[in-house]
């Protein structure tokens, strides 16, 4: 969090250990209520498995929680990342959707690892550690490559090393959004569109896309991120207002895995109550 960044609110993407980020969920928890946050979604990419211990560090802490997950989504023929909030874990349709992209991630990285092996000295092991049940992807590849002394952070493995068209990048399967939005709202969740206008991209979520997946059921849309164009913000956020979209704000919070700080852009207790109406889990 900067100096600047007030008291309050909630941070509703972060991600653990059980993902790519770098703190168990209990540690954000910890560390969601000493910055003064009211509360805090754990959005690990396409698993749920830090949910339990998340929610009783938060209780115990004082502060709210609201289960979360990131889910690899397309649309288009473009990545879109979406955030699912308070779903039924033991909905078989999501729960099957939700399995095919973790064994897809899986699999990507075992070839991706095996390319990168060719010419850097690193093996599977040195990438899975000593847990073999997070949700595997590039930036543990990247870690590996860190650790063994060939770049000097996960940002230049990226850049280096894994960037999309490189020799060892390898794309990896995705459940169409509009699909993964209804897959979330029959499961008794609610569908939030993930940074639309982050600087990395080639260019922001449309207009004309935010409203096609407005009209399948999108709840809202992350219009505070850390890595967001400013100037690619404004008309999404007159579009979301005209679709009746909720307007949320988080970090992309990944511990010592990106600089995004925990809290640097927050959701209003307001919004968040809102985001809760009808939800299978709302806390």
């Amino acid at each position: 969090m900067t100096e600047s960044a007030p008291s309050g609110g909630y941070d509703l993407h972060t991600h653990s250990s059980r993902s790519d980020g770098t703190t168990m969920p209990a540690e954000i928890a910890l560390e969601a209520a000493a910055i003064g946050l009211e509360g805090f979604a754990l959005t690990d990419h396409d698993t749920m498995d830090g949910w339990d211990e998340a929610r009783e560090a938060a209780a115990a802490a004082g502060i709210d929680f609201l289960p979360g997950i990131e889910i690899t989504t397309k649309f288009r023929g473009r990545s879109r990342h979406l955030l699912g909030y308070g779903f039924r874990v033991a909905d078989p349709e999501l729960g099957a959707a939700l399995t095919e992209v973790r064994e897809s991630r899986i699999e990507r990285a075992r070839e991706m690892v095996r390319r990168v092996a060719r010419d850097f000295a690193i093996t599977w092991e040195d990438v899975i550690g000593d847990d073999d049940e997070r949700t595997i992807g590039r930036p543990h590849i990247a870690d590996a490559l860190v650790a063994a002394g060939y770049v000097s952070d996960r940002s230049a493995a990226f850049a280096q090393v894994l960037y999309p068209g490189s020799p060892y990048y390898l794309g990896t399967h995705a459940i169409e959004t509009d699909e993964a939005i209804r897959l979330l709202n029959r499961a008794g969740g609610a569908a939030v569109l993930a940074h639309p206008a982050a600087e990395r991209q080639r260019e922001p979520v449309s207009v004309a896309d935010l409203s096609s997946l407005a009209k399948a059921g999108l709840r809202g849309v992350e219009l505070e991120h850390p890595e967001h164009r400013a100037d690619w913000v404004p008309p999404l956020r007159a579009a979301a207002a005209e679709l009746g979209l909720l307007a949320t704000g988080s970090s992309d919070y990944h511990g010592a895995g990106k600089p995004n700080r925990l809290g640097a852009c927050r959701t209003t207790a307001e919004t968040v109550a809102r985001l809760r109406e009808g939800l299978a889990q709302p806390r």
